[in-house]
């Protein structure tokens, strides 16, 4: 059961996220990975802080955090590789 909400909240925070980064959504399994991704990666910076999730809703906002940042640091790169070419 735990990893059906692990999907779900991966989900929506990867729709979310790219929602805010980019103005539409990415499809569908790239939104469950985006979010997915961005739940580690957000995991990891709130842990830097000292802060964890208490409820499913903290691990919404975890999730959106890290795939806003993902997203950012996706964007960096790919401007990056505009700009050389």
């Amino acid at each position: 059961m735990y990893f059906l909400w692990f999907i779900l909240i991966g989900l929506a925070a990867g729709w979310l996220a790219s929602l805010i980064m980019k103005g539409r959504g990415s499809g569908f399994l790239l939104n469950i990975v985006i979010g997915i991704v961005g739940g580690l990666l957000g995991g990891w910076i709130f842990g830097l802080f000292g802060w964890a999730p208490a409820s499913r809703f903290g691990s919404l906002i975890t999730a959106l955090v890290g795939a806003v940042v993902l997203l950012w640091i996706v964007s960096f790169f790919r401007s990056r590789r505009k700009v050389s070419r």
